[in-house]
């Protein structure tokens, strides 16, 4: 046994015991013979740093592989880092620019080696932070998104899914990053609300034909009528209109009818070139927004693309890769009169069709928002302008660019993600994945059933290079290598690889199998597949848990993981997100420094309650190194007393009553806990093993068995009694630190390796056998009567201010013979923790006959007092002389008043319905908990003046 400091310090402990645990190689101790147990890290950006978010996503999962460990399970943590994409290019791109360099300056390999080179020399720095957190994972076999084995799996099920018609190449529209200049996913773009401008403009009917435009009102009477000779439309957008391919309204609408069918003019650009465009119906077109007439850009707005592709309009791309209008290809004269043929039938591929640019020439290279200055005073010179009014519209915006995205008609490369999510969805119907919450399926289901085709091609520079190879002749070859490539096309036909790359999320959807070595290996011979669960945030649901999903059932037919655990937010403590831009950002790494790596995971565990977000608290986290500290100190208090580490995993033999609770009460929490665990219960494990520790084993126990282990003028007492005690407590505090370990790895690991010899670290120990044979009800009976006789005594005594150096009678009324033995046989107890002298039984005290027990009392002691009532059995504490009992009497009564007073006042405003729609959330719940919590005292004290009857 070594002596403990005086003192706890975390700093000191955790960077000791977390080397020593790497070097030894104990987060993957070998155990061939062991039933297999896997959990994959979602592996965090390669550029990232931890964040809270991460704090609490990997304190789970250590959570659980610490557990599985410690059960003797051959558990393996799957780490590694993503490559990505589009975050990664963007860091290198801002160190080039801050000398003054660009990527172009560079060929791709060059730009390539320099991402390289920057990924080995400050890539990877969350990895060193995840050890501060105090993460087991297995160090010796991390991966990465584009390392050599990864790599090799990317490019085989790109080919495979290729070769199965799977995946294919298809001109689509996109989410266009005019900053980084590459598609990105609907997921990777935010919608926010801002100040915008809706113009209403004339399209004047072709050849200055006229009809009758009729407004009716809800009963059918007409509101206006009058002869136009154009159809007018509404957009925030009109330096799109140059690429209009028609105009619609619904079938529905009468006001249009008239004119369904008929043309009109695009009122902008060379009067001399504009083109004319059909009015057509479609289901889309809302009659009671706007005009009701929308214009339909097919190229540029996701809902005109799906107009256009239902009715055969053609569609014109109107800008360049930086979303400036284009100007390449032939005059405007030109690309309108092509545009006019088209239109009245004449035949056109797609490509010919994207090669028009029906930019007019004064228009070509202007930025799309100078753009629409020019288009706007343009058409109002030429007198169609209607109106324009202030609008807030909902404006997309690249999640890492922070850049305005527009939709655009492009190549890309494309996973039939439909035929993918059949058995995705079929797999989770079955139970053969099951999410916790269960929740969450309701919204996994209705995205996977309404899938889109997912778009996989990214065009960037840093990534997995799609293996796609060109000829001359239009034709494409998709192989994994070049070779293979040149084999297909044929000797002597020039070919040039795809310069994109793949969507990040395309090579993270492996993670469960590729990092476990497929495809050179079988892996679910191994016993590395499926993984036993995985955890993740509920944002990334369809980034890459659903993903996984997919690929995982097609690749190695079952499913990844057996149960997908989605838990919440960290939220800042007023409820908000945390955002950089509000300033309500919490770093992680300073909380660790400041409570330590324990008291931060404790506090993580203990707040996630199956997906529900978790208010940010740092007086917790401070009370959970206070638990830390407690459990400190109840290990030197078991030094000095003789107490060190067990010697079996069996609980010892006990005859003391005491003892023998103290184990069943280990025993029950070691089986609450399995429970919890099992049911990825992580508030109710954590507040299990805290409540046990500082209430049953630090305030009770430990206090409890004083006077069976201390002995005078400190010497450690002997004997029968005190040999069989300290055996019991060194068990007991062993059972703590096993159970508390995967919560806090680094204050248990310590303790464990200062209380005695062991023949192993505890990261490696046996977790608890719950047998239930332990269980003693009849020693539970008589301590929990014990505990609570205490507790009610010291509640009265506080709740009356009852000063601690006063001791006080106790008086016990009616008691049977059980509670009579149990009062004088724990008299010595009652005197030391309820600060009682002298139990007075009144019987038949009307007659003055006293209790035999007490023969020589005063009977004014049975005066008024304070009144606790324990299974039935009243106990007063007579309080006359020793406080002023009317005074106490008038305070209960005024603070009751008050109480009450506060909480009526905030019952009546939660009962508003003003005050409950209108006030913000976190307004609301801070009521409703100050309702609860003044609800409480005003209980408490009234239960306080009952008391002094």
């Amino acid at each position: 046994m070594s002596e403990l400091p005086k003192t706890f310090d975390p700093a000191e402990i955790e960077t000791r015991w977390y080397q020593h645990w790497e070097e030894k190689g104990l987060f993957a101790p070998e155990r061939p013979d062991a039933d297999p147990w896997t959990l994959v890290n979602p592996p965090p950006n390669v550029t990232g740093s931890l964040h809270i978010g991460h704090a609490l996503d990997n304190t789970l999962q250590d959570v659980l592989v610490r557990h599985a460990r410690l059960k003797g399970k051959d558990a393996r943590w799957v780490v590694g880092t993503d490559h990505a994409g589009i975050a990664t290019q963007m860091v290198v791109e801002r160190q080039l620019n801050a000398k003054q360099q660009k990527r172009t300056d560079f060929t791709r390999e060059e730009f390539v080696a320099k991402v390289w080179e920057w990924k080995e020399e400050s890539g990877g720095e969350i990895t060193q932070q995840l050890r501060r957190l105090g993460c087991s994972m297995d160090w010796a076999n991390e991966r990465f998104t584009m390392d050599e084995g990864f790599s090799k799996a990317v490019l085989k099920v790109f080919v495979e899914l290729h070769k199965q018609g799977l995946l294919y190449r298809d001109k689509r529209l996109v989410n266009w990053d005019p900053m980084f200049r590459t598609a990105i996913s609907d997921l990777e773009v935010e919608s926010r609300e801002v100040k915008g401008h809706m113009w209403h403009f004339k399209y004047p009917l072709a050849g200055g034909e006229t009809y009758t435009y009729v407004e009716r009102d809800a009963d059918g009477n007409v509101t206006l009528e009058e002869t136009r000779d154009y159809i007018s439309i509404a957009t925030t957008r009109p330096e799109t209109m140059l690429g209009d391919g028609a105009v619609a309204v619904h079938p529905g609408d009468a006001r249009y009818l008239p004119i369904v069918g008929k043309l009109c003019e695009i009122p902008v650009g060379p009067k001399e070139y504009r083109r004319l465009i059909p009015i057509i119906t479609d289901e889309y077109p809302d009659p009671a927004f706007g005009s009701g007439a929308v214009k339909i850009t097919g190229a540029h707005d996701q809902n005109d693309y799906g107009v256009a592709q239902r009715n055969g309009i053609p569609m014109y791309r109107l800008m360049d890769e930086a979303a400036a209008m284009r100007s390449d290809g032939a005059s405007y004269a030109e690309a309108a009169a092509r545009a006019k043929e088209i239109a009245t039938g004449t035949p056109a591929t797609a490509a010919e069709i994207d090669a028009l640019n029906l930019v007019p020439e004064t228009y070509r290279g202007l930025d799309r928002y100078e753009a629409r200055k020019r288009v706007v005073a343009d058409i109002d010179a030429d007198g169609l302008m209607i109106a324009v009014e202030d609008k807030m519209i909902m404006q997309p915006f690249g999640d890492r660019s922070g850049a305005v995205i527009e939709p655009m008609l492009t190549d890309q490369w494309y996973v039939d993600a439909a035929t993918l999510a059949k058995p995705a969805i079929e797999a989770m119907r079955s139970g053969a994945t099951k999410i916790v919450p269960k929740t969450w399926e309701k919204t996994y289901f209705n995205w996977m059933e309404n899938i889109q085709p997912w778009c996989v091609s990214r065009q960037l520079w840093w990534g997995h290079r799609i293996p796609a190879w060109f000829a001359e002749d239009g034709s494409i070859y998709v192989a994994e290598s070049e070779a293979e490539a040149q084999a297909q096309a044929g000797e002597g036909v020039k070919l040039v690889q795809d310069s994109d790359v793949l969507d990040t999320w395309f090579s993270s959807a492996l993670w469960p199998f590729a990092t476990m070595g497929w495809p050179d290996e079988d892996v679910k011979a191994l016993g590395r597949y499926p993984n036993d669960v995985l955890i993740s945030g509920f944002d990334i649901l369809f980034f890459w848990d659903a993903r996984m999903m997919m690929q995982g059932l097609h690749f190695m037919k079952e499913v990844p993981f057996k149960t997908l655990y989605l838990h919440g937010l960290v939220r800042a403590a007023d409820g908000q997100k945390m955002s950089k831009s509000k300033g309500n950002v919490v770093n992680p790494l300073g909380l660790i420094d400041q409570y330590g790596a324990d008291a931060l995971r404790f506090f993580m565990a203990a707040m996630e309650s199956q997906g529900r977000d978790i208010k940010m608290d740092e007086r917790r986290i401070e009370g959970y190194r206070n638990f830390a500290t407690k459990l400190w100190n109840a290990a030197r208090f078991c030094q000095s007393n003789g107490i060190g580490a067990s010697t079996t995993i069996e609980p010892p033999a006990a005859e003391l009553a005491v003892n023998r609770w103290i184990i069943a009460e280990t025993v029950a929490t070691v089986q609450a806990l399995d429970l919890a665990l099992a049911d990825l219960r992580f508030d109710e494990a954590a507040n299990t093993i805290y409540q046990f520790t500082w209430s049953r084993f630090c305030d009770w126990y430990l206090e409890l068995i004083k006077p069976v282990i201390q002995g005078e003028g400190g010497v450690p007492a002997t004997g029968a009694g005190a040999d069989e005690t300290r055996s019991v407590a060194g068990w007991v505090l062993d059972q703590i630190l096993v159970t508390l370990h995967p919560f806090m790895p680094f204050i248990t690991e310590e303790l464990w390796s200062k209380m005695g010899a062991r023949e192993h670290e505890l990261i490696v120990a046996h977790w608890p056998m719950a047998d239930a044979r332990a269980l003693d009800p009849e020693a539970a009976k008589e301590i929990d009567w014990l505990i609570r006789l205490v507790s009610e005594i010291r509640a009265a005594r506080t709740e009356l201010n009852v000063p601690p150096s006063v001791r006080t009678k106790l008086r016990v009324d009616e008691a049977d013979t059980d509670t009579r033995d149990r009062l004088f046989r724990y008299e010595s107890t009652l005197a030391r923790l309820a600060r009682v002298e002298g139990i007075v039984e009144r019987v038949r005290v009307e007659l003055g006959v006293p209790s035999a027990n007490t023969p020589d009392v005063d009977i004014s002691v049975l005066g008024g007092g304070a009144q606790v009532l324990v299974d039935g059995v009243r106990y007063t504490l007579p309080l006359v002389g020793l406080i002023d009992m009317e005074a106490e009497r008038a305070r209960l009564t005024k603070a009751i008043a008050a109480a009450e007073k506060e909480r009526d006042g905030l019952a009546g405003r939660l009962n508003n319905p003003s005050f409950v729609e209108r006030a913000k959330p976190e307004a609301v719940e801070k009521a409703r908990a100050d309702h609860a919590e003044k609800a409480a005292e005003a209980e408490r004290l009234s239960a306080a003046l009952a008391r002094l009857g």
